[in-house]
């Protein structure tokens, strides 16, 4: 069976399994207290141009939203996303599941807008029974976001001014960063993001890691005694070694780049095949996340060959399905799904 349905459906990138392989007789301390740890979030914080950044490593995606945004809030206050945002929709409920709520905005192609953002939180201070409402106290982006789409660097840098003005951080979640970064309509760079954003995290998980995304706090802003409160969410892994060796891996000689950058070739391969075959988009996608239009006969009959994500319904007799490239896509799979289509 032929699938682009995620880009974590390989396991890892081979280089990061003779890293694990070539150490793993090695005795080290746990909980993240050893030289590969160390090696790692030095290698992390020189690409994002921030010596002094404070970087923590845990295992997933949803997890990570989940602590970030727990530790940081208040308990009086939510986070800000997009209507379409991940930790709105997909997440299961983990945000709420701590006492916190999201809250939303209008989704712009998956982004939100700064104009809005602004007007959402100004009319929440000038309402006279804010006290009895739950606080805008951080905001949530994705990017890319759920959608495949990127903000541009004046976007951000007008979400961030924002976000500065009424003193609440902004996170970004880059659970696809490197696919992000290394677009072709990208005009964002890693120390951009960092200087931009108060906290983000970089995917490993997705970009060839077998599982683990490194947190990135830019302010010197992570919480008091970040350990302890991830371990109280069962999330700090006694074996810390596993995720920093594989985000060591990553950070040398710009792994995480090139394999990122194979991503976006075949999900562009994969636009000019779908154009080639008269398919309709539903959104332009600039990343390795591509939405078609399937009629539903033909839905059916791909499904017997091919695998994909099916994303939402479009009309009675139309569904919009996504495939997703990865590093490990290859040519030769786009050339066998041509066959299909």
């Amino acid at each position: 069976m032929l699938s682009f349905e995620s880009d974590y459906i390989e396991g890892a990138h081979p280089k990061i399994l003779e890293a694990l392989a070539k150490t793993n007789m090695e005795s080290l301390s746990g909980y993240g207290v050893d030289e590969y740890t160390k090696i790692a979030k030095e290698k992390i914080a020189a690409a994002c141009a921030l010596p002094d950044a404070q970087i923590a490593f845990l295992t997933g995606g949803t997890q990570t939203n989940q602590i970030v945004i727990d530790t940081m809030l208040h308990q009086y206050e939510g986070v800000i996303a997009a209507q379409s945002g991940h930790v709105s929709v997909h997440e299961a409920g983990a945000i709420e599941f701590t006492g916190r709520k999201v809250l939303t905005l209008p989704s712009h192609n998956g982004k939100i807008n700064a104009t809005e953002l602004e007007s959402y939180i100004s009319d929440f201070y000038n309402d006279g029974n804010h006290e009895h409402m739950v606080f805008p106290g951080m905001v949530y982006i994705s990017h890319p976001t759920e959608y495949g789409t990127l903000y541009s660097k004046n976007e951000m840098a007008e979400i961030s001014k924002v976000c500065r003005k009424h003193k609440i951080p902004l996170f970004l979640d880059g659970a696809r960063l490197g696919y992000g970064l290394m677009s072709n309509q990208s005009d964002l760079t890693l120390p951009d993001i960092a200087e931009l954003c108060d906290v983000f995290y970089i995917g490993g998980t997705k970009v060839g890691a077998l599982c683990g995304e490194a947190v990135v706090f830019t302010k010197k802003n992570m919480p008091l005694h970040f350990d302890h409160l991830v371990k109280k969410h069962g999330a700090l892994l006694a074996k810390g070694r596993l995720l920093a060796i594989q985000f060591d891996t990553l950070f040398t000689d710009d792994l995480y780049f090139k394999i990122s950058r194979n991503a976006i070739d075949r999900a562009e391969e994969l636009k000019t095949l779908f154009t080639k075959k008269n398919y309709k988009f539903f959104m332009d996608s600039p990343t390795n996340q591509q939405f078609v239009i399937l009629e539903n006969s033909k839905l059916k009959e791909l499904q017997k060959n091919v695998k994909f994500s099916f994303w939402e319904k479009y009309d009675e007799t139309h569904t919009v399905v996504r495939f997703a490239t990865s590093w490990a896509t290859t040519p030769e799979k786009i050339s066998e799904l041509e066959k299909f289509l």
